[in-house]
């Protein structure tokens, strides 16, 4: 009896760890398939399967009526309304637009529900150039309090005694917009003389607010202050990732920039960029990120306007025509389901305004973009990068990626404990911001039917689906945080300090964080 139920136990387990298994693989297969899919016009519609034969073919996807015409097999043009994804012939997308897909089991288990979004194929030029990035805020902002001694020897601060916070923006002082921190200090030295009460417009977290502030007046400074410090702009060397040759969208860094003391989006009213040359690179290593040494080509020669400031890069139109040497043509773009592991190439300015390529492997694509825009682990395995710079380094940020031929993304972060390897973005996140990634739906020809079925056999001849170009390629990050020092003027070069702009060839100091009292 003892024998039987023990082997009725074991029988039991045994059944359980089988539907634990099978049940890790459903979990795996259908969280690895995302909810939105992207494929460009003329590629086939294919489902990473990991589960087992007997499973796979049980289960099926019903495609929906309004999209049944998007998705085309190559048995004349013979359209479904549904198919096994794991085992039946992969469709090809035919149409730009929008189809629903929903995988059932047996027919009636609902699994899950995939949105195929098709585009029309998209080609950009890869940038790897060096800019220099100009931000102006709306308003100034709020970087942190300062005491002020008044006449009686106490300390106060009347701005947060108001309810005025680090990460706010002062856009008004008595119905006055203000542009700078100058501005600010002279309105409240000068207003207070008349009145004791002044009226300050703010935006704390996406909402405006009004403030009544009292000042004091300063025995140190001799005027009267609120109790602030505050920073009108931001300023730093980046690299542009891509650009649109027919409507002179651009898109750098690849992620957000923020203030480096307040760690708040910096929301922009006006910005640009500009040329920009590398000086010099002050060497990463384990502990200690490095970066590049910029010098603005002067401010006045702007490359392009920044429209956006999101957390997949900055993002306008270009005011002037630029060139890739390495790519004069414009390649196409790799969406999230192309992108591979394995060696890839980055394009950055590492010396002047010379783009070069460098050797990287891609170690892990995420099957979902984080929240904050990181989709890939890279690794630099390019000898003469790593002698030059020790790996990622400020200034790389937005340096793009390529892989088979196609442009993937774009460095975004370092580890710090590790400057060898670091994070990147999606290029077709980027391309979605900076609005050339869309679909439109169209009426269906048997000419673009035809020629999407010939380009899908022809990639499947080709063995990569895409012959291999040769690419050049380098890393370039930026220090707000993420660009990376510059040079007020075409005669110094400046490194960043935590207060001070040193030069480093002839030793003399800046300040540059304009962390004035007020």
């Amino acid at each position: 009896m003892e024998r039987a139920a023990r082997r009725r136990l074991l029988s039991l387990l045994f059944f359980i760890f089988l539907g634990a298994s099978i049940f890790a693989l459903f979990l795996q297969s259908f969280v690895g398939i995302p909810s939105t899919y992207r494929v460009s016009v003329g590629e086939q519609v294919r489902f990473k399967n990991i589960l087992p034969r007997q499973i796979s073919s049980r289960i099926t996807a019903y495609v929906s009526q309004d999209g049944e015409g998007m998705l085309r097999w190559r048995e004349a043009g013979f359209k479904k309304a549904l198919f096994c994804p794991f085992l039946d012939e992969s469709p090809i997308a035919a149409l730009p637009g929008q189809v629903h897909l929903e995988f059932r089991l047996f027919g009636k288990v609902p699994l899950k529900r995939v949105t195929v979004e098709v585009v029309p194929p998209v080609r950009v030029v890869p940038g790897g150039h060096s800019i220099g990035v100009l931000l102006h805020t709306q308003g100034v902002a709020v970087v942190g309090y300062a005491g002020i001694t008044d006449s009686f020897g106490r300390k106060a601060c009347p701005a947060r005694e108001a309810g005025i916070a680090p990460g706010d923006l002062i856009l008004e002082i008595e119905d006055t917009p203000v542009r700078s921190d100058a501005q600010v200090s002279f309105l409240i030295d000068r207003l207070a003389r008349k009145k004791e009460v002044l009226r300050f417009r703010v935006k704390h977290q996406g909402v405006f607010r009004e403030y009544r502030v009292r000042p004091i007046f300063c025995q140190e400074t001799r005027r009267y202050r609120i109790g602030l410090y505050v920073r009108d702009g931001a300023a730093g060397v980046g690299t542009l990732t891509f650009f649109d040759p027919k409507t002179k969208r651009y898109g750098a860094l690849g992620h957000v920039i923020t203030d480096s003391e307040t760690n708040q989006w910096l929301d922009l009213s006006d910005g640009k960029i500009v040329r920009a040359t590398v000086q010099g690179i002050q060497q990463g290593q384990r502990g200690r990120i490095g970066e590049k040494v910029g010098l603005f080509l002067g401010s006045d020669a702007t490359t392009g306007n920044i429209d956006k400031n999101t957390k997949y890069g900055i993002f306008g139109k270009l005011t002037e025509n630029l060139k890739n040497p390495l790519f004069p043509e414009p390649v196409p773009v790799a969406l999230g389901h192309q992108v591979r592991e394995g060696p890839a190439r980055l394009l950055t300015v590492l010396n002047g305004e010379k783009i070069e390529s460098f050797a990287v492997e891609i170690q892990s694509v995420f099957p979902q973009p984080r929240p904050d825009g990181k989709a890939f682990i890279l690794k630099i395995t390019d000898l003469e990068l790593l002698g030059r710079t020790g790996g990622i380094v400020q200034g790389m940020s937005g340096s793009p990626l390529i892989q088979n031929g196609r442009l993937i993304g774009a460095v975004t972060h370092v580890f710090i404990n590790d400057p060898t390897r670091g994070y990147g973005v999606l290029i077709e996140s980027m391309l979605e911001e900076a609005g050339l990634l869309h679909f439109k739906t169209r009426q269906v020809t048997p000419g673009l039917l035809f020629w999407s079925l010939v380009n899908s056999t022809v990639k499947n001849i080709v063995s990569g689906g895409i012959a291999r170009e040769k690419i050049l390629q380098r890393v370039n990050p930026i220090k707000i945080p993420g660009l990376a020092s510059f040079c007020h003027d075409s005669k110094k070069d400046l490194v960043f300090g935590r207060r001070i702009l040193t030069c480093r060839f002839c030793k003399s100091k800046e300040r540059v964080t304009r962390r004035r009292k007020r």
